[in-house]
């Protein structure tokens, strides 16, 4: 009897636990979008001596980081009330999805209010979106949506199996036709996952093939990390702490064994395996590779893009490999033809200057290509403009 009233106890403690875990977060509403798009974010630590929100919709700052220092996002004060509710209101924001955080005493935390959470390397952060204009490509809308999957591949020059994430178009499953391909790479602490939370690039298709801006197409999103099989947590290495820039990611090897990725999408799918219904392209190490990969397999890709891309001098200084004769082969590619070669990047990018001397380099090959240039630096809210931006003019 005693065992059993113990036993009661434990229970209604745990039942107790754990509605209070449930529903400590409805006792404030934070973030609230309002319709004049001004957000108030709200925290509950009547204990607290100070609270501050950071986020990347307030003025940025210099931050210092392991690529020099580049954009970071400021911080501003909330202020308590008489119930120990810390508030603060911003001004109108402009139309887009926003990521944040609180610091509690010095210690940054997320928002327990908000259970929406995105993984940066090792950041992680709350996410809202202030809708409108382009961050409408961002939402989810009422409109045909495609397909998201998981695959793993056999990297036989690497010498096992890795991850990947393909994107089909709606209506992939219910047809006998063929598509192309958009191979979208990635930067250096991401993985097969980042663009698809980070860069919403399945909201982004959806929503631009409704609206008949975008060809319906596949986009696979490989894993550029050539050491790991999988993303932190999602591979055989199991649970371990991200790193920003994993061993090898830049020495070549990579770009070497990319057709192995090519093949086995072509094996697997209904899509149409030759250049003209090929695309490449990536952010940051991503679109290092997606320079290097499209010169290296020159008769390979007719849609080649970069953004805010990482040129910068290569780890492997041999004259064999992937990198080997490197104004030879952008003049090969010259050679062959393309549809498309598209640079963009942030005017206060740190690697303004690099994506610069690139373009030089193009201009006194010959090499046509188009440009773009942004306001602000190495950020997300870049990659997914560029993103928007590409799409609609690849498989015209």
């Amino acid at each position: 009897m005693k065992n059993y009233i113990v036993f009661a106890l434990l229970c209604i403690t745990s039942l107790t636990q754990a509605q209070e875990a449930l529903f400590s977060g409805g006792k404030v509403s934070s973030p609230q979008v309002h319709a004049d798009k001004t957000v108030t974010f709200r925290l509950a630590a009547p204990q607290a001596d100070s609270v501050q929100v950071t986020g990347d919709f307030l003025p940025t700052i210099k931050v210092e980081t392991p690529m020099g220092k580049v954009d970071g996002p400021g911080k501003v004060n909330l202020i308590k009330n008489e119930d120990g509710i810390w508030s603060f209101t911003t001004k109108a924001l402009n139309p887009e999805l926003y990521t944040y955080a609180f610091i509690v005493d010095g210690f940054k935390t997320t928002d327990p209010a908000n259970p929406f959470l995105i993984r940066d390397v090792v950041s992680v952060t709350n996410i809202f979106i202030v809708p409108g204009e382009q961050a409408d490509l961002y939402r989810v809308q009422d409109v045909p949506h495609g397909t998201v999957a998981s695959r793993w591949y056999d990297a036989q020059d690497l010498g096992f199996d890795r991850k990947l994430s393909i994107y089909t178009p709606p209506g992939y499953e219910q047809s006998d036709k063929e598509y192309p391909v958009l191979y979208l790479l990635h930067g250096a602490g991401g993985d097969e996952e980042a663009w698809l939370s980070l860069g919403r690039a399945a909201q982004i298709l959806d929503n631009l093939i409704a609206e008949e801006k975008a060809a319906p197409m596949l986009v696979v999103m490989p894993n550029g990390n050539v050491g790991q099989d999988a993303a932190p947590g999602a591979g055989s290495d199991g649970y371990y702490t991200p790193q920003f820039m994993t061993p090898e990611t830049m020495n070549g090897k990579y770009e070497a064994q990319f057709m192995d990725i090519v093949d086995f999408v072509e094996t697997n799918y209904r899509v149409k395996a030759n250049k003209e219904n090929r695309a490449i392209a990536g952010l940051s190490m991503g679109g290092y590779h997606s320079m290097h990969i499209s010169r290296f397999y020159p008769d390979t890709f007719d849609y080649v893009g970069l953004f805010s891309a990482a040129i910068m001098p290569r780890e492997d200084k041999s004259d064999k490999g992937v990198y080997a004769d490197f104004e030879e082969t952008l003049k090969a590619q010259k050679d062959n033809g393309y549809k498309l070669y598209w640079i963009a990047i942030g005017e206060s990018d740190f690697l303004y200057e690099a994506n610069t001397e690139y373009r030089e380099l193009l201009d006194k090959i010959g090499m046509p290509y188009e440009y773009t240039e942004s306001d602000g630096g190495h950020i997300w809210r870049n990659w997914r403009v560029y993103l928007s931006e590409f799409v609609p003019l690849l498989f015209q």
